[in-house]
């Protein structure tokens, strides 16, 4: 790597000790900042100094490092996973800034959301929303074969389209209500438009949105920054649709 190609950034990183201590930005200045670096290198590349210097790393969740597993949840200057449109934070690379640019780096924040550890939030609530209906619990018996279940082009592409949700959190985290709407109607789409997801369709958009408001996350006002931030595309007519099938349930639910 050499030196005329790397960069000097000022980071503005959130740290906080554990979920009741009380945060605060702390400034870094970093140098030998590649541009071919994704900007979980860019964070590696600051702990290693900041471990030389005998100080604490920062704290953030990563696992795959190639946009599937969602955990790289961080807000940058103001963006969930950053400037780059359908990218996750790990697949964003240091090109997309400057040298001398100031970079602020915070967690996800949201109520449902707390924060465990600096850049690290405890996003369990999606799980346990998709505990109370985000599956399909139909005895089918033997797998059958692929051409014999019916389904329509356009129900497969709409579900496949949905199903590309990693589950990272950025809708919650650019929502000003902290909706998990887009989350939720992801699922519940992604199962609800199969025809092997149709037999508890309705206990399952019942079930879902239900838990979803008992965890605290706020309602949708159509402001479409969840789509427009999230990391996969998922379309907010997902929302639309489960909102369509909340009330269709709720009219046919007797214990309403």
């Amino acid at each position: 790597m050499n030196n005329h190609s790397t960069m000097r950034l000022k980071l503005k990183v959130w740290r906080q000790q554990n979920g009741k201590a009380k945060g605060q930005m702390v400034d870094y200045d970093l140098d030998g900042v590649s541009p071919d670096m994704s900007f979980l290198e860019m964070m590696d590349h600051l702990n290693n100094k900041l471990i030389k210097e005998s100080k604490e790393p920062v704290a953030f969740d990563h696992d795959c490092r190639e946009g599937i597993c969602g955990m790289c949840s961080m807000v940058i200057n103001g963006q969930a996973h950053g400037p780059e449109k359908e990218t996750t934070t790990c697949q964003l690379h240091m090109r997309k800034f400057k040298d001398g640019d100031t970079v602020v780096v915070e967690p996800f924040r949201a109520k449902a959301f707390p924060v465990l550890r600096d850049l690290m939030v405890d996003r369990s609530s999606f799980d346990r929303i998709i505990e109370t209906g985000g599956f399909i619990s139909v005895n089918t018996g033997m797998a059958p074969d692929a051409h014999a279940v019916l389904v329509p082009k356009d129900d497969s592409d709409l579900a496949m389209d949905a199903a590309q949700c990693i589950g990272c959190g950025a809708c919650v985290a650019s929502c000003k209500n902290a909706s998990a709407m887009l989350f939720v109607s992801a699922k519940v789409s992604h199962l609800g438009l199969l025809p092997q997801g149709q037999v508890e369709a309705k206990d399952r958009v019942l079930k879902m949105v239900q838990k979803m408001d008992q965890l605290g996350f706020g309602n949708c006002t159509n402001e479409a920054e969840c789509e427009a931030n999230c990391p996969k595309g998922i379309s907010i007519s997902n929302i639309a649709r489960m909102n369509r099938d909340y009330l269709c349930a709720s009219v046919t639910n007797k214990n309403l």
